[in-house]
């Protein structure tokens, strides 16, 4: 098979023929009412638009949402991003699928990174707190979950592992940040970073494509983020004897409940203590310079030091020289 061409390489007018993980699939009418198919194509790399003009019931049954497929079209720029025109669309054989190119970390990466978030938690202290890492940690379907889980499904780290790779880069700011600030209980910060996204391995579904979980939509991460840190203080006051204080708790919660800073980010509360304050920032930090990475490593403009307007973030960004 020819070398693969991934998602951010494709250029302008290029044939395509190889897999792509489908996801959004979609059968809709044009203007004239005829029928197109309408999909997101992906790999490690990223995430394209696809279109196969003229495709019919057949055409859309043929494919579910997680399937590897084979595609044969053309790369097209419009209106400032990339799409494949298709003419075929079809479930891939399973000799045609190599996983790695479908893995922006691989198995080392992530063992590696759970290794290091293990490392930095078992160094709390605090009785209680450790009590209560400790409650997370041993749950083997919780970890299994929380080291496949994306932190995403669009804006960043939307890949299995981007949920395990977002904390630990999280706690290493944590790390680097609170010794200039006495006042901020670091251990108590680590914490809210372990537990800030924790409802994510129940809100997405990422056994194969990217989405939300019933109970996510529903409900949603932070929600069941709390819910869980319940269950999981009186489990660890069982497990250790070690009593958790009420206050400590709820302090824990405020963390988990106002880390996207404002409430009409979906916070149910702004923060309202230090390490609230830090978490949120640190957290928005993290979020958007993962998120302006990938724009600019993604965009199609090779020959320009701008990328393109991106409406959701109203700017367009400087790639430099």
């Amino acid at each position: 098979m020819p070398e693969r061409r991934f998602v951010s390489q494709l250029a302008n007018n290029e044939q395509v023929e190889q897999v792509f993980l489908a996801s959004n699939k979609q059968l809709r009418p044009n203007r004239q009412g005829n029928l197109f198919l309408q999909l997101d194509l992906s790999d490690r790399s990223g995430t394209i638009a696809c279109r196969m003009w003229n495709a019919g019931e057949s055409d859309y049954r043929g494919i579910e949402n997680g399937d590897y497929v084979y595609v044969e079209g053309t790369a097209q720029l419009f209106q400032g991003a990339m799409q494949v025109i298709a003419q075929s669309v079809k479930r891939a054989e399973p000799g045609e699928v190599d996983e790695s190119d479908f893995m922006t970390l691989q198995s080392a990466e992530l063992e590696a990174l759970r290794e290091r978030l293990v490392a930095t938690l078992k160094e709390i202290k605090s009785k209680p707190l450790a009590a209560l890492v400790d409650a997370y940690l041993s749950d083997d379907m919780f970890m299994d979950k929380f080291c496949r889980a994306p932190a995403g499904i669009k804006n960043h780290h939307a890949y299995k592992g981007g949920l395990l790779d977002h904390v630990v880069s999280m706690m290493d700011l944590v790390k680097a940040v609170a010794p200039m600030y006495p006042q901020l209980d670091l251990e108590k910060l680590l914490v809210g970073v372990f537990l800030h996204d924790s409802g994510k391995v129940d809100e997405l579904e990422y056994e194969r494509d990217l989405a939300y979980t019933d109970e996510g939509q529903m409900i949603g991460h932070i929600v069941q983020a709390v819910c869980v840190l319940d269950r999981k203080a009186r489990d660890a006051e069982q497990r250790s004897q070690v009593a958790i204080p009420p206050v400590l708790l709820m302090e824990l919660k405020h963390l988990v409940i106002s880390h996207h800073g404002q409430t009409h980010f979906g916070s149910p509360k702004v923060p309202m203590t230090l390490e609230a304050v830090t978490l949120a920032t640190l957290d928005d930090l993290d979020a958007k310079l993962a998120s302006f990475t990938g724009l600019i490593k993604e965009c199609p403009n090779a020959d320009s030091r701008w990328t393109q307007y991106f409406p959701n973030i109203d700017r367009k960004l400087w790639k430099g020289v």
